[in-house]
């Protein structure tokens, strides 16, 4: 290969190089992964590049959504008039968790949003569909 084409098959070649993906960054990178530090539960808000509690890191995901589609209480909003991707903080005996409609149904945020799986255990979260 002359010198020419292997510059430019080297330059292609990094020109597509695979991009850094959440499950390729390194800890505390990764936007709702969950830490604990000096006894307080975080998690990482990538958009702001911060440590945030879990409720203001819901808050914060649901603030930059339009804020909560269904504000907070422990009655579920009517089913006839919730549309997808709607939000609504639960609030349980047990504290309160962010709720999301995905396809037809409440889910809790963390199942359709994939943030770290130690959200699903957190406050009321465990618990939002036994009350």
């Amino acid at each position: 290969m002359r010198l020419p084409a292997l510059i430019i098959a080297l330059s292609l070649s990094a020109s597509w190089a695979p991009m850094a993906t959440a499950e390729t960054l390194p800890p505390g990178q990764r936007d709702g992964e969950l830490r604990q530090h000096m006894n307080q539960l975080q998690a990482w808000d990538a958009e702001q590049q911060q440590w945030l509690m879990p409720v203001e890191f819901w808050q914060q995901y649901a603030a930059r959504r339009g804020g909560l589609s269904w504000g907070r209480g422990a009655i579920y909003p009517p089913y006839g008039e919730v549309k997808e991707h709607d939000t609504f903080m639960v609030e349980t005996t047990a504290g309160p968790c962010l709720m999301e409609f995905f396809h037809g149904r409440w889910r809790r945020a963390n199942d359709v949003r994939r943030w770290d799986t130690k959200f699903t255990h957190y406050a009321g979260c465990p618990h939002v569909f036994d009350e």
